[in-house]
């Protein structure tokens, strides 16, 4: 007895039709990207406004425990994130630019342009504890 082979035939794409395909995609990500651009530093900007809160509540506790705010990171038990320039993930730096008895004010400086354009995102926090937006990228 002799077998004999059945061929079928599979459906598949061919490398034209997913070169199309492809070109298409990029097309359609060329218009789309300058509109996301906005969307992607607002939800970046949410790193530096909830380390900037986490400075603030530990000044502020730091302020019940000795009567002042203190400019060192250290004594507030906050460190720092990597940046992404040290093989970390975070966008900002943090620094405390000056603390008194009564007063104390924080910054968060991007080290990512966002959008491309050459300015970069620059957030504060004070004793009030609202972050506020000093340079918007």
């Amino acid at each position: 007895m002799r077998l004999t082979k059945v061929q079928t035939k599979v459906a598949a794409y061919n490398l034209q039709d997913v070169l199309v395909t492809l070109v298409i995609v990029g097309i359609l990500l060329l218009l789309a990207l300058p509109n996301l651009m906005p969307l992607i530093a607002k939800a970046k900007s949410q790193e530096a406004q909830l380390h900037l809160k986490q400075i603030y509540n530990s000044e502020t506790t730091y302020r019940y425990m000795y009567s002042k705010y203190t400019p060192d990171m250290s004594q507030i038990d906050y460190e720092a994130p990597k940046t992404v320039n040290e093989g970390g993930t975070a966008n900002y730096v943090y620094e405390i630019l000056s603390a008194s008895g009564n007063t104390f004010k924080a910054r968060a400086t991007a080290i990512t342009d966002f959008d491309g354009d050459g300015t970069f995102d620059v957030w504060e926090i004070d004793e009030q504890g609202a972050p506020k937006q000093i340079i918007k990228d």
